[in-house]
């Protein structure tokens, strides 16, 4: 791994560059998007060179970092990836990466257990079953849930760092429901995974309501020089606080009351729906009434229906009716004609 950070400053965002191959790239739109990094992330306004452009594409191309990029030039001008799938975030961890990195988890397994550190566990997990299965040079211990083929997980660490410096973001966006993609000003406070997919919570106007965006639907992103709107009055801590997923489409929760079978309360009981679950009764069959309290929306209906014939919503009487619509949309599907 390249000790200078500028340098690996300018190798991921020569990096980034060539992934995207919606854009064809020259030489010159490499030294501006390299110069852009860093005065972006670094405060450095001097840009960068022809010679340092060439020399690390140079370097990316051959076996003294380990990338061995597959670089290639169109044309005699326009530089991209031979494979498509090439990053140089793919290639093997080195001996001295695995050393830092046992490093760094044995000091965070100290923190396991304390309440302040209970939700980094999951992450601890992983970055060990990873160490391991590259020291070992076998298949991981763990199978984590994910999406290989999920978009939209390059745009992470940009809007990361634009909400971290509070940077205002020009998005080319196109949603399930349009048929061109649109291009507007975005103001980023907040990132959320629901279920392998990430969002960015934030505001296209001042006055506007906040609005989520799926990473999976950006084609295209950049941090620009408009003023950044805070988040005045908006508590982001508990945004999300009273829904399941990541869409608000009422002012208030109202109690959602179900009676799950026998055989499927168990379940329910050790994988709750809700932080704010609890149990109503139980009767002498085994059937269990639960209760949570959250604001209705597509991503709780798209959770209850999930469970078919081991759950009855009892309440409330509207969230029942939709269920029982689409219960009876879904049976026409299967009827034989």
């Amino acid at each position: 791994m390249p000790q200078n950070k500028n340098a690996l400053l300018r190798y991921r965002t020569i990096d980034k560059c060539l992934q995207n191959r919606f854009r064809r790239w020259t030489l010159d739109d490499l030294i501006e998007a390299c110069s852009d990094a860093l005065y972006e992330f670094e405060g450095i306004d001097k840009g960068v060179s022809k010679r340092s452009i060439q020399a690390d594409i140079q370097l990316m191309r051959s076996d003294k970092l380990g990338y061995n990029a597959p670089i290639v030039v169109q044309n005699k001008k326009y530089y991209s990836y031979a494979d498509p799938d090439y990053s140089i975030s793919n290639i093997p961890l080195s001996n001295e990466d695995l050393r830092k990195l046992n490093q760094a988890l044995g000091i965070l397994k100290q923190f396991k257990g304390f309440s302040h550190f209970r939700q980094m566990e999951g992450m601890i997990q992983r970055l060990e079953d990873k160490i391991i299965s590259e020291e070992q040079q076998q298949s991981a211990i763990i199978d984590f849930e994910k999406n290989e083929d999920l978009r939209g997980l390059e745009h992470l660490d940009f809007i990361y760092q634009a909400i971290a410096q509070r940077k205002v973001l020009q998005i080319v966006y196109q949603s399930y429901k349009a048929k061109q993609p649109s291009t507007f000003h975005f103001h980023p406070y907040r990132l959320k995974e629901y279920r392998n997919r990430w969002f960015v919570l934030g505001l296209r106007k001042k006055e506007a309501p906040l609005l989520n965006l799926a990473l999976d639907r950006i084609q295209q992103l950049q941090t620009c020089d408009l003023p950044y709107h805070g988040k005045h009055g908006i508590d982001l801590e508990n945004y999300y606080k009273d829904i399941i997923g990541v869409t608000i489409t009422g002012p208030r929760p109202v109690p959602v009351v179900f009676k799950t079978s026998a055989a499927m309360t168990p379940y329910i009981i050790s994988k709750p729906f809700h932080h704010s679950q609890k149990i109503l009764e139980t009767d002498d069959e085994g059937r269990t009434t639960f209760q949570i309290t959250v604001i209705p929306n597509f991503e709780l209906e798209r959770l209850l229906l999930g469970y078919a014939e081991s759950l009855q919503v009892l309440r409330p009487r509207r969230l029942k009716s939709r269920l029982r619509k689409r219960l009876q949309e879904a049976v026409e599907q299967y009827v034989t004609r």
